[in-house]
C-alpha cells in the first residue's frame, strides 16, 4: 500500500530527528565521550526509530481500514511487518 507523503509527515519528522541524534552519538564516539552517555543516547535514537515503524504500520492499517474496509486486512502480512519491527 502506498501512503500519501501527508499521512507519513510525522513519521519521517520523527526519522529525520533520530538520524540527527544518531549523528550526534557517532560524533560523540569519535571525540571520547564516555560509553554510558552514548549508550543512552544510542538507546533513544533505536527507541524512536521503533517507535517509528510502529507508526508506519499503524498508519498503513488505519488506511486500508477505512479505503478498504475490515475485510481487505491480511493479518498474515500484518503480523509479518509487526515481527519484522520485533
Amino acid at each position: 500500500m502506498q501512503l500519501e507523503p501527508d499521512e507519513v509527515k510525522a513519521i519521517a519528522t520523527r526519522l529525520k530527528r533520530a538520524n540527527g541524534h544518531l549523528a550526534s552519538v557517532i560524533r560523540m564516539l569519535e571525540e571520547g565521550t564516555e560509553c554510558e552517555d552514548a549508550l543512552t543516547q544510542l538507546a533513544a535514537v533505536n527507541k524512536a526509530i521503533a517507535r517509528s515503524g510502529y507508526a508506519l504500520v499503524s498508519t498503513g492499517l488505519q488506511k486500508c481500514l477505512v479505503e478498504e474496509g475490515p475485510d481487505s486486512v491480511d493479518s498474515k502480512k500484518l503480523e509479518k511487518l509487526f515481527l519484522a519491527l520485533a
